[in-house]
């Protein structure tokens, strides 16, 4: 999905491929103003660019900014690309389409801030060390009709995800499903997992969600 990643940055993956399919189907305007939260590699910032969208990319990591800027230069998308942690450097803008893909996995120890090449997946012990943030902070950056679409793993709580955007009073579904293969940073803690009854003893996949949120108009 992207030409080059740079060791260290987060590499399109199935979440990311979903979450493309679910931006597709939304299909936003020529000019609308898409924000692209965790950008990683750039991926969904630049299909998002190829709709014709007015995008911005956010992303706390220098590797992932450089990443982003280099893939939005190789294949000619303008994309503005910035460095902050989550919604910092775009507090005051407002959007008609939010996507969001952002560390998820859920892991053992203190929930403190992950660092090095585990943020791009390390969420705390419930996997929603991001996930309630944005949940928080990205409904009052939508604007009236606008739309938040967040991909994150079964294992972290869709229904929790729901709520907090229910509260916030926005319309929240689960718009798409897709079970994968368990991948390297699961497999590395499938005990660990189990022994916290995230996983059950049958459990040999893990299932991704894609939900969807409006803003009432």
């Amino acid at each position: 999905m992207t030409a080059w990643v740079l060791p260290g940055v987060y590499a399109p993956q199935d979440d990311t491929a979903l979450l493309a399919e679910a931006l597709d189907e939304e299909a936003p305007a020529p000019g609308a103003r898409v924000l692209d939260v965790g950008t990683g590699s750039g991926a969904l910032a630049l299909a998002a660019a190829r709709h014709g969208a007015d995008v911005t990319a956010v992303d706390v990591s220098r590797r992932a900014v450089w990443t982003a800027r280099l893939n939005a230069w190789l294949t000619g998308q303008p994309v503005r690309i910035r460095r902050g942690n989550l919604f910092g450097p775009v507090a005051d803008g407002s959007y008609d389409l939010i996507l969001a893909n952002p560390p998820y996995v859920p892991a053992p120890g203190s929930g403190g801030e992950p660092h090095g090449r585990s943020r791009a997946w390390d969420a705390g012990h419930d996997g929603r060390l991001l996930l309630d943030r944005i949940c928080r902070d990205a409904p009052g950056l939508l604007r009236p009709g606008g739309v938040l679409l967040l991909v994150h793993s079964a294992l972290s709580g869709p229904e929790r995800t729901l709520e907090l955007l229910r509260t916030a009073d926005l319309k929240a579904a689960v718009v798409r499903r897709r079970w994968i293969e368990f991948g390297p940073v699961l497999r590395s803690r499938e005990d660990w997992l189990r022994r916290s009854g995230l996983l059950t003893a049958a459990d040999d996949k893990e299932e991704l969600v894609v939900i969807r949120a409006e803003r009432p108009c």
